[in-house]
């Protein structure tokens, strides 16, 4: 088994369980539109960078944030009660600037007038489409 497969799947779990408690058990009207978009969790599992975005602006984003701070331990404990790890790691939330520079990048492109090309595919393993032979036969 790989060294870091554990990591992964715990923080998978993390996601979805802090997703669903959000939706349906956290009752601040602080937290608002909170979309988790990727949870990392450290290899020894002790720590859980959750990374969020949320919809409107600046005083928004920082109302979600100290909502979710408040939150946190709510949360870890719901975690440990849904998941039954023998240490539930702990929540730390930080907000998503990815997105941000991804709408940054298209804007450019289309300051541009660049249309992004979709990606090539890669590994088809050299299938002529044509005659589904090698091309190499």
């Amino acid at each position: 088994m790989a060294q870091g497969s554990r990591p992964d799947r715990v923080a998978d779990l993390v996601r979805a369980e802090l997703s669903e408690l959000l939706a349906r058990h956290v009752k601040d009207p602080g937290v608002g539109f909170v979309t988790l978009t990727r949870v990392r969790v450290t290899p020894d599992l002790q720590q859980a960078h959750v990374y969020y975005t949320t919809l409107g602006d600046d005083a928004q984003r920082r109302q979600s944030s100290r909502a979710l701070q408040r939150a946190g331990s709510f949360l870890r404990h719901q975690i440990g009660r849904r998941l039954r790890l023998k240490r539930t790691p702990a929540l730390t939330f930080h907000f998503d600037e990815s997105i941000g520079h991804q709408v940054r990048v298209e804007q450019l492109l289309e300051e541009l007038q660049i249309e992004p090309e979709p990606a090539a595919d890669e590994g088809d393993g050299g299938v002529n489409p044509e005659s589904g032979h090698d091309e190499d036969e």
